[in-house]
Parts: C-alpha cells; sequence; structure tokens
C-alpha cells in the first residue's frame, strides 16, 4: 500500500527566508498597488516599480497593470519585451525574459511546483527561461524548469513542459512542433 501524503508536515517546511517573507509583505501590500493601480500608459512607472523591488529590467519594457509577478526579485526581463494584460508570472523561481519577446495576454509562466514523489510534498522552484524573440501567445502555459528558444513561438492554449527549440513554432497540448519559424526580409 503506498504511504499518504503528509501535508501536516509540508505546511510546516520552511518554504522563504526571512527576508523573502518581508519583501513578500511589501510587495504585496505597497508595491502591487504601485503597479497595478498606475494608468495603462505609464510603462515607465511600471519598470519603476519593479526595479524598486529587485527586478531587473531592460529598457523600453512594456507591462501592463493587469500583469501578475509574483516576486520582481526573481524576474529579469530584457530590452523591449512585452508582459500583455492578465499575464502571470509566477516566479517561485527565476523567471528570465530576453529582449524583444512577447507574453501575450492571459499567458501563464509558472515556475513552482511540487515534488509529488515525496509524501511532504516540498515545494520546488524551478527556472524558465525564453529566450529573445520569442512569443508566448494569449493564454499558453509554460511549465516549470521550461526554456523556450530564441525566435520560438509558443501558439495560444499551448502548454509547453519541456523545452521548446529555437526558431519552432508548437501547439497543442501537450506543445509539439507543428513547423520551423522562419522571417520574412523587411520592405525597405
Amino acid at each position: 500500500m503506498p504511504e499518504s501524503l503528509n501535508i501536516e508536515a509540508n505546511r510546516s517546511q520552511r518554504k522563504y527566508t526571512w527576508w523573502e517573507l518581508l519583501l513578500r509583505v511589501l510587495w504585496g501590500t505597497l508595491g502591487t498597488l504601485l503597479f497595478s493601480l498606475s494608468p495603462r500608459p505609464f510603462f515607465a512607472w511600471r519598470r519603476g516599480v519593479l526595479r524598486l523591488f529587485g527586478a531587473a529590467v531592460g529598457p523600453g519594457v512594456h507591462i501592463y497593470p493587469s500583469a501578475t509577478v509574483y516576486f520582481p526579485w526573481k524576474l529579469s526581463i530584457g530590452a523591449y519585451s512585452a508582459v500583455g494584460e492578465h499575464a502571470i508570472l509566477y516566479n517561485l523561481g527565476p523567471i528570465t525574459i530576453g529582449s524583444q519577446v512577447t507574453i501575450s495576454q492571459h499567458a501563464h509562466l509558472c515556475a513552482g511546483t511540487h515534488d509529488h514523489t515525496d509524501p511532504t510534498m516540498p515545494l520546488l522552484k524551478p527556472p524558465i527561461v525564453v529566450e529573445d524573440q520569442a512569443w508566448v501567445c494569449a493564454e499558453a502555459f509554460i511549465g516549470p524548469g521550461v526554456t523556450v528558444g530564441e525566435g520560438a513561438i509558443v501558439g495560444a492554449r499551448a502548454v509547453a513542459v519541456k523545452e521548446v527549440p529555437s526558431w519552432t513554432i508548437v501547439a497543442g497540448n501537450p506543445a509539439a512542433v507543428i513547423r520551423k519559424r522562419t522571417l520574412r526580409e523587411a520592405a525597405p
């Protein structure tokens, strides 16, 4: 007979340092208010708020006020990237977003899970990396520990639970390569 889960042991585990707990309180009260109540076109303001709370945010980044960032100090986002309306960056582990990346509306990047093989189900915080020029389309899900390669596209509502190769387009659940991504020459 399999061993039963020990949720009490899970809840008694220390998942965060005291410093992280303090930052969570500050971000959850002051930070999210400064971020989410800012007018839609105030991208520079939101970049500043995220930087104030430890995020590494490049120039020209557009993050919309309805986006959710759990731990700014575990977020790195490169120049001219965008995070759309109602996107969720559940960054219990680090989330690194490259330059010129688009995270579309309602996309969910989930850098947290539990070890389901351990009866105490300890919290795991595997990183997520979205490389330069990638696009995570509307309502797509990127799982813990996943790297989305340079220039890759994760299609709308796709579920990526393993590496997405560079310059490919993936779709479906689970996400599978449907073709290569190629760029046309720019018009003169």
